[in-house]
C-alpha cells in the first residue's frame, strides 16, 4: 500500500497486510501509514495503529494470547510523514501472563501508547456471556456507504449515521462483513479492534438534534482519545459480526461509549469502550487544513 490513495484504494486484504507489521530488531516493529482516506484525510485512524500494535505484541509473545489492550491517542499520526515505529517495553513476562506497553512513534515523537495484557488461556471454571441484542438481521438493516473493497456495513434503524437530523436513543447497532476474514488469531483481533473507534461519536451525537458527525472538523472538533478492547476467547467468526454501541455519558467536552462484538450466531467475542473529544472548533483550528485536523 502506498500513500497515493488514487493508486491504492482501501481493501480488506490491504488493511490486513498493513496490520502485519515486520520486526525491526529486538522489541521493535515498523508500521506503514497506508493511503489517505477517501476524503483525503491525512490523519491516520488511531485504531489502525492500535491494530498494528496488537499484531506486534502478539509476535513478541508468540506463546501467549492477547486478552486486552488500552490505547491513548495523544498525538495525530500523519499519512506520508514517515513510518510508525512501534517500541515494546516489556513490563513483565511470566509463564501464565505478560504485560507490555507499546509506544507508537513518528519522526521521533510518541503519538500513541498501548498497554497490552496477554496470557495462556485455560479450561473454564465457569462461563457466561452477554447475549446478542435482538435486533434486525443484516438482510433487514440499512446499507451504509463506508468504502473499502471487501467490507460491507449495515446499520439497524439508521439511514445516515452522520446526519444531524436523524435523532434517536444514544445506541447504534452495526453489522459488518469482511472478505477475507483472517484465520490468524492476531490479525482477527486486530480487525475486530480496528472498527471499535469508528461509530462511537456518531452514537453519542444521535441523541442530540442538530448535531452529527457530518459537522466534524468543520464546525465541531471530534476525535477518539482512548479505546480499550477485551478479547473473549476464542475470537473466531464466519459471516457477519454485530457491533453494539451505547453512549452512557457526554459532557464537559468528552463522551463515553461502551460496546460489544457478537457473531451472527450470538457468541460474544469482544467488549470495548471509547472516550472521545466533542468540542467547539477553536478559532486557532481554522488555520489548520481540514484534512489535517483531529
Amino acid at each position: 500500500m502506498t500513500t497515493d490513495s488514487a493508486q491504492a484504494p482501501w481493501t480488506v486484504q490491504g488493511l490486513l497486510d498493513l496490520f502485519d507489521v515486520p520486526a525491526d530488531g529486538e522489541n521493535r516493529f515498523t508500521a506503514e501509514t497506508g493511503p489517505a482516506g477517501e476524503d483525503e484525510r491525512q490523519v491516520v485512524e488511531g485504531t489502525q495503529v492500535l491494530a498494528q500494535a496488537i499484531v506486534a505484541a502478539a509476535k513478541r509473545f508468540p506463546e501467549k494470547s492477547l486478552r486486552s489492550v488500552y490505547a491513548v491517542f495523544a498525538r495525530a499520526v500523519m499519512v506520508g510523514a514517515g513510518p510508525v515505529e512501534l517500541e515494546i517495553d516489556v513490563v513483565s513476562e511470566g509463564r501464565s501472563t505478560a504485560t507490555a506497553i507499546v509506544a507508537a512513534k513518528q519522526n521521533g515523537k510518541r503519538c500513541i501508547t498501548v498497554t497490552a495484557l496477554l496470557d495462556v488461556p485455560t479450561a473454564d471454571v465457569i462461563r457466561h456471556h452477554l447475549p446478542r441484542p435482538d435486533v434486525a438481521a443484516p438482510a433487514a438493516a440499512n446499507v451504509s456507504p463506508m468504502p473499502m473493497v471487501g467490507r460491507e456495513l449495515r446499520l439497524v434503524d439508521v439511514v445516515d449515521v452522520n446526519s444531524p437530523d436523524e435523532v434517536g436513543p444514544p445506541e447504534l447497532y452495526a453489522w459488518l462483513h469482511y472478505d477475507p476474514i483472517p484465520t490468524r488469531d492476531d490479525l482477527a483481533k486486530a480487525l475486530v479492534a480496528y472498527f471499535t473507534g469508528h461509530l462511537g461519536i456518531s452514537t453519542t451525537m444521535r441523541a442530540h438534534e442538530g448535531i452529527g458527525t457530518a459537522q466534524s472538523h468543520l464546525t465541531v472538533s471530534t476525535a477518539p482519545m482512548t479505546v480499550s478492547v477485551s478479547f473473549h476467547e476464542p475470537v473466531r467468526w464466519d459471516g457477519w459480526i454485530l457491533y453494539t454501541h451505547e453512549s452512557t455519558q457526554v459532557g464537559a467536552g468528552m463522551s463515553y461509549v461502551r460496546g460489544a462484538v457478537h457473531t451472527e450466531e450470538g457468541e460474544l467475542i469482544a467488549s470495548f469502550a471509547q472516550d472521545a473529544l466533542i468540542r467547539p472548533l477553536r478559532t486557532t483550528d481554522t488555520s489548520i487544513k481540514e484534512q489535517s485536523r483531529l
